[in-house]
């Protein structure tokens, strides 16, 4: 089975993205997706704008945060047929020795649309049925949601899921999110259905008013505060609260270098700091706070395909809110949605959806 499409592509760094046509036929083990919705990360940006090169050659279709409908499979995966499913922005081989001992976020043999392999900006996408996340379309209808909707559910909220279950959040601690845009946003909702304290952190009053309302039980703006004041302000939040003094679990979700360093200079006894954003800038730090303070950094890359089912268990039953931080456009808007979301013209993320 053939299908006609088409899809968005990139020719080149600040090229316009211009529409192509193709066919998508799906090989042993793959099916093809009639994609409902794709979101537009900071990600794609830094591929767009900023010369971080992508693995696969160009032209390229970007987009990860990809939702939709399998309309085609190839053999073996006959069963995807029909199905509302979540595309995982990182989709690990499933065979090799990492995958097999639970570190498929470093699988060397991974596939990441828009990066890998081609995007979800496009009618269509051919991905590995492996690791594809099926959504229950009645629970999504009781949400209030749209398929196109959890197409975040790919990064902007597996990703967080990840950084809160692997920095090992649990109730009663104190998390502080730097950062709540798209991924810290989510963040913030993810550390307080773990069951922490969220303090939020941005420079944008925006979106900390936006976030006070879903999950942060305290914001402050970076603007008002500097390093030193902000770090007291936590203390005595913490102090007044019956929160931990030590143990912080830390989130860096903003990309930027600012971020980083705020979120190193954030670091108590015991405490966890996960830089969850990305940013090409490099940072000056004093590797031995480390050491003096017993803490740990972690790395989060994606998420594994076996969490999304737990993610998207909690943006069905209203723990986790999408509705209020999303909107859709039309794909053809590409280019001026790129544009509007680079100059930071959006409040809530972009989610593309194919023109009829």
């Amino acid at each position: 089975m053939s299908i006609s499409a088409y899809r968005w592509i990139m020719n080149g760094v600040n090229e316009p993205l211009t529409r192509q046509e193709f066919v998508a036929q799906p090989a042993a083990g793959e099916v093809v997706v009639a994609v409902a919705g794709c979101g537009v990360c900071h990600t794609d940006l830094g591929f767009y704008y900023d010369g971080v090169r992508t693995n696969s050659e160009l032209p390229l279709a970007l987009g990860h945060e990809i939702s939709g409908r399998v309309v085609a499979a190839g053999d073996g995966a006959a069963d995807w047929l029909n199905r509302a499913v979540i595309i995982p922005a990182v989709i690990p081989c499933g065979e090799c020795d990492l995958c097999k001992r639970g570190r498929g976020t470093i699988c060397r043999s991974q596939k990441m649309p828009g990066n890998d392999i081609q995007g979800g900006f496009a009618s269509h996408i051919v991905v590995p049925a492996r690791g594809l996340c099926p959504v229950d379309e009645q629970r999504l209808a009781a949400a209030g949601l749209q398929l196109a909707d959890v197409s975040v559910v790919a990064d902007a909220v597996t990703t967080p899921y990840q950084a809160v279950y692997q920095a090992q959040v649990s109730p009663g601690s104190l998390a502080v999110v730097i950062g709540v845009g798209g991924v810290g946003g989510y963040c913030v909702q993810m550390a307080r259905a773990f069951g922490a304290t969220v303090v939020a952190i941005d420079i944008d009053q925006e979106k900390l008013d936006a976030i006070a309302g879903h999950g942060a039980a305290v914001t402050f703006n970076a603007r008002e505060l500097d390093g030193r004041a902000m770090k007291k302000a936590i203390s005595a939040f913490a102090r007044e609260n019956g929160l931990p003094a030590t143990e912080w679990f830390i989130f860096e979700c903003s990309g930027s270098r600012a971020g980083q360093e705020a979120a190193y200079g954030l670091m108590v006894h015991g405490s966890t700091l996960s830089v969850v954003g990305f940013t090409m800038d490099k940072v000056e730090i004093r590797l031995s706070n480390l050491m003096a303070f017993h803490a740990r950094a972690l790395g989060n890359w994606g998420c594994l395909p076996e969490h999304y089912p737990g993610a998207l268990d909690l943006v069905l039953d209203g723990k986790v809110q999408l509705k209020p931080f999303v909107e859709q456009q039309p794909l053809s808007a590409i280019n001026s949605v790129f544009n509007d979301v680079h100059h930071q013209k959006m409040k809530r993320r972009a989610i593309l959806v194919p023109d009829a």
